[in-house]
């Protein structure tokens, strides 16, 4: 990265994140929490759409033994129809909901396709599968959620799957248009994905809403808690750390491309992603960890979990808080973290405590 000697090291050293809570003058948690969810949506450059009709349409419905699938499109702006998965278990309900997020992974072709099983295109199951065996041990996260009970939704982030698929080299072209505009690609993300825990939580079906991500999905999922009291718990595996940490020679953050779906011009110079994570407490979170993760380094993620850790010790809930580095992983949800986490998810959604 080429910038004038001492410009860049100077600005990033400047980062001191003012707002976040204990540096913030303001000592009442609610109204921290007010104030800094207010300079997040300040951020996103994107208009709310809580007017807009979610319109929803159900097609592809298919059975299994334990859950139905079923497509259906909604407009959660209202400049798009966004197609996704949803499945529901057998049964009376109302369930507990999982508003899934996929992740980026520089593969546009399949998107929801990554976390539910396409019973509905023969062409993504082959890449869907593929990915399955690369990051989830061969599982199908949604599916394993709905075959325990819980309702499951996974959508298509602009650009993937059936928004896309776009080419990884458009990806920056594509965030300086929304710019241009006066908009951002990742508010309109954010702003979609806040829309679809709500759209979630509206249907009769459901009793409470979850959200869980992989990758960008971790950080959607943490974003997505912090943005609506919607979501009653969340589930963020690989994706926390401070910025300044990220902010290394061959980091993704520096990039460009990719990072614009996680980048909103000026909030830095107030919340760090951990303060802004901190906006959901105290509501249980949980937050996996590789410590062989090349994008997000140990003494960041260390960092950051520091940080998640005193807020919400000082809302006295520190056991709603589930912080974890595996030592030996790099950057996948396996099987056994799988696990832990649907041992997590039942005990603080899927029953109440």
């Amino acid at each position: 990265m080429s910038t004038p000697d001492g410009l860049y090291p100077a600005l990033k050293k400047e980062l001191d994140f003012p707002l976040a809570w204990g540096t913030s003058p303001i000592r009442d948690f609610g109204e921290w929490r007010r104030a800094a969810r207010a300079t997040v949506e300040r951020h996103l450059l994107t208009d709310r759409q809580h007017g807009t009709p979610y319109a929803p349409e159900y097609a592809d419905t298919s059975r299994t033994a334990t859950y139905t699938r079923e497509s259906v499109t909604l407009s959660l702006t209202r400049y798009e129809r966004v197609r996704g998965a949803l499945l529901t278990p057998h049964g009376p309900g109302p369930f507990p909901a999982v508003l899934l997020f996929h992740d980026h992974g520089a593969r546009f072709d399949i998107g929801k396709e990554k976390l539910v099983e396409p019973w509905y295109d023969d062409t993504r199951l082959a890449s869907a599968r593929a990915w399955a065996d690369r990051y989830f041990s061969g599982r199908f996260v949604g599916d394993e959620l709905a075959r325990r009970g819980y309702v499951v939704l996974c959508l298509d982030a602009p650009g993937w799957g059936d928004r896309g698929p776009i080419a990884y080299e458009d990806q920056q072209a594509l965030a300086s248009n929304y710019f241009n505009l006066g908009a951002s690609l990742a508010g309109l993300m954010a702003r979609e994905d806040v829309r679809a825990a709500e759209f979630l939580a509206g249907l009769a079906r459901v009793r409470s809403v979850a959200t869980l991500g992989f990758s960008m999905g971790a950080f959607r999922a943490w974003q997505t808690a912090a943005l609506t009291d919607t979501v009653a718990a969340t589930v963020a595996v690989c994706w926390m750390t401070g910025l300044r940490d990220m902010m290394v020679p061959g980091n993704n953050t520096l990039r460009g491309q990719s990072s614009y779906y996680m980048l909103h011009p000026g909030l830095p110079r107030f919340l760090d992603f951990p303060d802004v994570a901190s906006i959901a407490a105290p509501r249980p979170m949980l937050f996996h960890s590789g410590g062989l993760d090349p994008l997000f380094p140990p003494d960041g993620v260390q960092a950051a979990y520091d940080r998640l850790r005193a807020v919400w010790r000082s809302r006295h809930a520190g056991e709603r808080l589930h912080l974890r580095t595996w030592p030996d992983l790099g950057h996948v949800f396996v099987d056994r973290m799988q696990d832990e986490v649907l041992h997590w998810l039942d005990h603080w959604h899927g029953h109440v405590p």
